[in-house]
């Protein structure tokens, strides 16, 4: 749903200061009113802004409805319809329980791994692919087999992924001293030092990946429910990434950057804000084998992991109930009350369940239970997604076009390629890239103030601007740009947080009938950990109503 109707009209002097936080350029107040207008460089670039609805939402938050005039009964409800949503339903239709519904706030389920399409290729809208999954996480390897991803097994046990699921080569290129080389880890240019350092980091996050806790756990592993709770690891979680490195030895500029990126493109900010346990999880959890890939490649697809959820919508599609804003859930004995207003039909209603899923981050879902207290130590990152349609890729020094392409010191990840996966032999008569852009340069709150606030043609200017530096002329053939802001994107595993107490709160509801599944409850924001929750929570509410 579009999030336009939510934003306000920024200021002049605030976005003049904005471009230059988040550009790391200047703006001229006459560039401004050229932008405004569309009168510039950039006036033949459509544009528009979609995203999660933030008036909906503000709907919720401020419970400005009347009591309930319907109600109806169900054996279950399933709140949100995200991934950990999906899953859900997806368990529930296994175990046999079919009379539910799931609500969404959207028009559309999938959460942050939606996309979208035009009539050049689909693409996503958040996530965009899922890493060989670990050999002993089985639940999603069954999942990926029912979706036709996984095709069977080899002599010795090792999944086999159908080829075109796999990300295609080239894989990556990273834009360093104005060429482009391939891979991200940076090699063009570098020291021999940096070389060394480079080496000993991936060295020991192998060895971390092997090593076992006193518990006999994994150090680092997936779900991280799985992971040692071994205090020799964990209190990692007690200083930030950049500190570990600093005890560490290591002093590469490259490697610092390295790793900053990896912490931005899976948490949405950086080595001074990620705490050194999450860091080391983004390289030590992920033990995927496969018969027929690399340990360290990827499923992708044109439309990113809404190909994942093409697959889980098909579970609850006739039993989903969109554009719906849930604002108060009530246990009510061994019954639990959902109050829901229907946008499409403008009323308010309440179904009687036997129980209920809040497949809803923590700010939400203690906003809907009685005497819920929501506390702060859950951080959400926002985001920017664009979707760029243009007559061509231009070429540039260096490495050919890839799937993923990142600036090294950029302020965003780069692009990905979304056509890559297709199968066609035929160039296509325009192409699609992903922009990815954290908004981690200013704190959260600050950051999604400005973002909601900008206009259309104003983030295109950013965008066209950052692209400019590895490809000068491109705003010449950019056509379109499908601009998707999310302002709580994914939960950030900030120093201290992974065993803090206000996670380990949030872990069970005090209701007996009331079940959470999220993937901030990890506080890592990745398919599996939404993955894992859904099943849990399912499994659980079944085993009730059973």
């Amino acid at each position: 749903m579009s999030g336009e109707n939510s934003r306000n009209n920024i200021s002049r002097k605030d976005f003049l200061r904005y471009m230059a936080i988040i550009a790391g350029s200047t703006i001229t107040a006459s560039q401004y009113i050229a932008c405004s207008e569309k009168r510039d460089k950039y006036g033949h670039i459509t544009s528009r802004i979609s995203g999660a609805s933030a008036k909906a939402g503000h709907m919720m938050r401020d419970n400005v409805f009347q009591t309930p005039t319907h109600t109806k009964e169900y054996d279950a409800v399933i709140i949100g319809g995200g991934v950990a949503g999906l899953a859900a339903a997806r368990m529930l239709h296994h175990r046999g329980m079919n009379n539910y519904r799931l609500l969404e706030l959207e028009s559309h389920t999938g959460g942050n791994a939606s996309f979208g399409s035009n009539k050049y290729s689909a693409f996503p809208l958040g996530a965009h692919y899922l890493p060989i999954p670990n050999t002993d996480n089985q639940p999603l390897l069954d999942m990926l087999a029912e979706a036709g991803i996984l095709t069977g097994y080899n002599s010795n046990g090792l999944p086999v992924y159908n080829e075109t699921d796999l990300c295609y080569d080239p894989e990556e290129r990273l834009y360093i001293h104005d060429r482009w080389q391939e891979g991200l880890i940076p090699q063009l240019g570098t020291t021999k030092t940096t070389q060394q350092e480079l080496k000993r980091w991936l060295d020991e996050m192998q060895q971390l990946r092997a090593i076992r806790g006193t518990d006999g756990r994994y150090a680092f592993d997936i779900p991280i429910a799985n992971s040692s709770v071994d205090p020799a690891f964990r209190e990692l979680d007690n200083i930030n990434m950049r500190t570990y490195l600093q005890q560490k030895g290591y002093q590469s500029e490259e490697l610092y950057w390295y790793l900053d990126y990896c912490c931005r493109d899976d948490y949405g900010a950086g080595i001074d804000i990620i705490s050194a346990w999450a860091g080391i999880h983004y390289f030590a959890s992920r033990k995927g084998k496969a018969a027929n890939a690399d340990n360290s490649q990827m499923l992708t697809w044109p439309q990113g992991n809404g190909r994942l959820v093409q697959h889980l919508q098909q579970f609850s599609k006739e039993k989903t109930l969109q554009q719906t804003i849930v604002y108060k859930v009530t246990p009510q004995g061994n019954r639990v009350a959902i109050d829901y207003y229907d946008m499409r039909l403008h009323t308010t209603q309440r179904i009687i369940a036997k129980a209920c899923i809040l497949a809803t981050p923590q700010f939400v879902t203690q906003r809907l239970i009685p005497g819920g207290t929501y506390d702060h130590d859950f951080v959400y990152s926002p985001w920017l997604v664009a979707n760029i349609t243009l007559d061509r890729v231009p070429e540039s020094s260096g490495y050919q076009l890839c799937w993923d392409n990142v600036i090294y010191r950029g302020k965003s990840l780069g692009y990905v390629y979304a056509q890559q996966q297709q199968l066609t032999q035929v160039q296509p008569e325009r192409q699609v890239v992903t922009y990815y852009l954290p908004l981690d340069h200013l704190d959260p709150v600050s950051s999604r103030k400005y973002a909601i606030a900008l206009e259309p043609q104003q983030w295109v200017k950013l965008i066209t601007d950052d692209l400019e530096k590895v490809h000068p002329g491109i705003h010449e053939v950019i056509r379109d740009v499908d601009i998707t802001v999310w302002g709580h994107g994914m939960i950030r595993p900030h120093t201290g947080f992974i065993t803090g107490a206000a996670r380990a709160a949030a872990q069970s509801s005090p209701y007996k009938n009331i079940f959470y599944a999220h993937s901030d409850l990890s506080g890592v924001s990745i398919f599996e950990e939404a993955f894992y929750h859904g099943n849990k929570a399912a499994n659980a509410l079944a085993d009730y109503c059973s």
